[in-house]
């Protein structure tokens, strides 16, 4: 893990339960700005010392997560999700079935969950900004209209806070 000198290293850690190297690259393929930093692994684990595990660093859109491959302990679930926010309605609908493909299931309001497991939510940076507006009667709006969504469609979003 490379951080800045004198700085602190702050990297959200992922468990998964095999595929995390396989987890990691596909995640890079997909998420611009992305790449795989460094891959530690041993069979020296656990309190036995005994397990085998891997521990993946990487960095997504140029943040900066771990993903740790120990095992069923721990089951990835939608109380931890990762949210991009697209710059349009073709990336949205690129990420939506990309992330989803091969085994995930697409959810409301612009979640999903991969085939490994993680939850995502994918949904243009103009759709979150309607729903933060100031005007409180237009963001309530946008946020109904997402509210009915499955993928986020900007279009519809813009129409219902107008």
């Amino acid at each position: 893990m490379t951080e800045e000198k004198g700085g602190h290293g702050i990297r959200t850690v992922l468990w998964f339960n095999g595929r995390g190297e396989e987890a990691a690259a596909f995640y890079c393929s997909l998420i611009p700005d992305s790449r795989i930093e460094g891959v530690f692994s041993s069979d020296q684990g656990g309190p036995e010392g005994n397990m085998h595990f891997a521990v993946i660093d990487l960095r997504l859109a140029g943040v900066p997560y771990q993903l740790l491959d120990a095992g069923p302990m721990f089951p990835l679930s939608e109380c931890v999700s990762v949210m991009v926010e697209t710059p349009d309605q073709a990336e949205t609908d690129r990420l939506w079935e990309a992330l989803a493909e091969g085994g995930g299931s697409h959810g409301p309001c612009g979640w999903l969950k991969d085939r490994y497991g993680l939850s995502w939510q994918v949904i243009p940076a103009e759709a979150a900004r309607m729903m933060a507006d100031p005007d409180r009667a237009r963001a309530g709006r946008a946020l109904a209209a997402v509210m009915g969504m499955g993928k986020i469609d900007l279009a519809a979003v813009l129409a219902a806070a107008a």
